[in-house]
């Protein structure tokens, strides 16, 4: 058998995408997948590889640099307030990503994150009569650094930004707006026009999951909850709070003249050619008006891959042979935004062959997804998760994902199904995974059923990653390290770190990683369910069994450098 180069075999690769794949950074199947969806989009193999978060800014930025020759520059280094940013029209800045840093005589030096932008270039020396001189940047902070810029220019810098959200879709359920809603002053308003885009433009940027916008009696405030945290980014006039709602609903398609009742409705919001992003909006009439908040549902968090969910690798082994039986049931556990339905989507993707039909029952569906059949519930129109479950056995399934087992009869034909040939994947609300087997025969699912259906349980949670470039160790007391759960005989050698803080983060934090409990029905979980046995029976033979509940499976993220310890006290509750 003759060696074969592994560039060689991918023909359609060069540059910077055959050097990550020859540096092994890349793997040959993703970096062709990126090279050929960038050449269907026609943007830039780099464009598309920061869509993809595939690899951190960083690592793209030193790998380009390499390639193409051009210096790489710590833009954070650099003052804002002294960078010519006037030198270049402001829409060429916003349209093409790059910054002017510095002049001399008659050459302007250039941020880019992508050197391949030759046309940003070629515009900057037809605008200025200026030569250009590109320095490499990373894709993060330039993006924060433009950002930053704009905000500070005010006035027309809003409008421009604005110019992004030009081809808004509006969809989703809600009531019919009136005719002659879009001629309201209220909706119209320029300075809420732009300020609502400035909101949405802003989460997106700084990886906001909700946006919170929210009346008070002497106060309006708007708050992201980025990396699962809270935090006020804005307090606009109180007297704009009527308006601003009505903006959010207009572009929602909902319907602006009620508010007395609770209303849902969606927008999409187009972000580049190849990226768009969906807002789920809710409003609740409160005291003082109507509360919106608004979940952003970005499509690529389903594409992550099984390796960025942060399974350890027994847990990663029995998550994919679970998911690739041909029939049973896996379930996912874990209360409001601890990451299910990113779980859930993993699988779904992994599952997603020509081979395989698939059907999903969601209320509502969060991220659409091609080739397979998803069914959003609908409670008035009497499309319940167990009517929907009723018409996929009937259109032949091989996978069936329900959003969430809320009720017996739901649970009942989800199990008939697990047991008939069906692979079914869906979630529960409880605290941890023994104690799901319990909720199941609480709502008066049989035990022999539980245990002859259900192939593995996942609790998760998701707590923030410390941020690489600040991290800090931190010296804790024995009894402390003892008490959170550390054994007496790794203390010495342990090293713990905990958050600082830098431009890159927030708080020392930058990103989350998931903590898992993963539990599969094991022949003596089985007979403990069969016997009525308790969760407390199942989560000690779990133990006994070797598998690690949260808290364990959140100390080996400490013990890692990837968290912190008092991130995990947060979120395993203990």
């Amino acid at each position: 058998m003759s060696n074969v180069n592994p560039i060689a075999t991918g023909a359609a690769l060069s540059g910077l995408a055959a050097r990550l794949v020859r540096d092994k950074l890349l793997s040959m199947q993703d970096a062709e997948k990126i090279n050929n969806e960038s050449v269907t989009n026609k943007v830039s193999f780099i464009v598309r590889l920061v869509e993809s978060r595939k690899l951190d800014a960083l690592t793209i930025a030193r790998a380009a640099s390499e390639e193409f020759g051009i210096p790489l520059l710590d833009i954070s280094a650099f003052d804002p307030e002294s960078l010519p940013v006037k030198a270049v029209d402001t829409k060429l800045i916003t349209r093409h990503r790059v910054l002017p840093l510095f002049k001399r005589g008659t050459r302007l030096y250039v941020a880019v994150a992508d050197p391949t932008n030759v046309a940003a270039l070629d515009e900057i020396k037809f605008n200025t009569g200026l030569i250009p001189e590109p320095i490499l940047v990373e894709e993060n902070k330039l993006s924060t650094l433009i950002d930053r810029n704009l905000d500070s220019q005010g006035g027309n810098s809003l409008a421009e930004m604005s110019e992004v959200l030009d081809n808004v879709d509006v969809g989703g359920g809600g009531e019919e707006v009136p005719a002659d809603a879009e001629d309201s002053d209220d909706v119209n308003d320029k300075p809420v026009v732009r300020f609502v885009n400035k909101i949405l433009l802003d989460a997106i940027n700084r990886g906001a999951s909700d946006i919170h916008i929210e009346p008070y009696e002497r106060q309006y405030r708007v708050r992201f909850r980025t990396d699962g945290v809270l935090q006020e980014v804005a307090s606009p006039p109180l007297a704009f709070s009527s308006r601003i709602a009505s903006r959010v609903k207009i572009l929602s398609k909902l319907d602006i003249s009620e508010r007395r009742i609770p209303q849902d409705g969606r927008m999409k919001i187009r972000v580049s050619k190849t990226r768009s992003i969906d807002f789920r909006v809710s409003t609740l009439p409160t005291l003082f008006g109507e509360k919106i908040v608004l979940r952003i549902l970005d499509p690529t968090s389903a594409t992550l891959g099984v390796d960025r969910l942060g399974f350890e690798a027994e847990q990663k082994e029995a998550y994919m042979e679970a998911i690739h039986r041909p029939y049973g049931m896996v379930l996912v556990t874990g209360p409001t935004g601890s990451g299910k339905t990113v779980t859930l989507y993993t699988a779904l993707n992994i599952l997603n062959t020509p081979d395989r039909n698939i059907s999903t029952a969601e209320d509502p569906v969060e991220i659409n997804l091609m080739g397979i059949n998803q069914v959003n519930i609908n409670e008035r129109a009497k499309l319940t998760f167990a009517a929907a479950l009723r018409a996929f056995l009937r259109q032949d399934p091989d996978v069936i994902m329900v959003g969430e087992i809320r009720d017996l009869e739901t649970a009942e034909i989800a199990i008939k199904a697990a047991q008939t040939g069906h692979m079914v994947i869906s979630t529960l609300h409880t605290n941890d995974a023994p104690q799901t087997l319990g909720r199941l025969v609480n709502m008066g699912v049989p035990p022999f059923n539980i245990a002859s259906a259900v192939n593995l349980i996942i609790a998760q949670r998701l707590a923030r990653r410390l941020c690489p470039h600040c991290r800090k160790p931190i010296e804790l007391p024995k009894a402390a390290l003892l008490q959170a759960g550390f054994q007496e005989e790794e203390i010495p050698s342990l090293r713990i770190y905990g958050p600082g803080g830098c431009d890159a983060c927030n708080n020392g934090y930058k990103g989350r990683v998931g903590i898992y409990q993963v539990m599969p029905m094991t022949p003596a979980i089985g007979q403990i369910i069969l016997r009525g046995g308790n969760a407390t029976e199942i989560a000690q033979q779990a133990k006994k069994e070797g598998i690690p509940d949260l808290r364990q499976s959140g100390l080996r993220k400490v013990r890692e450098g990837i968290t912190s310890l008092e991130e995990i006290e947060r979120v395993t509750n203990e």
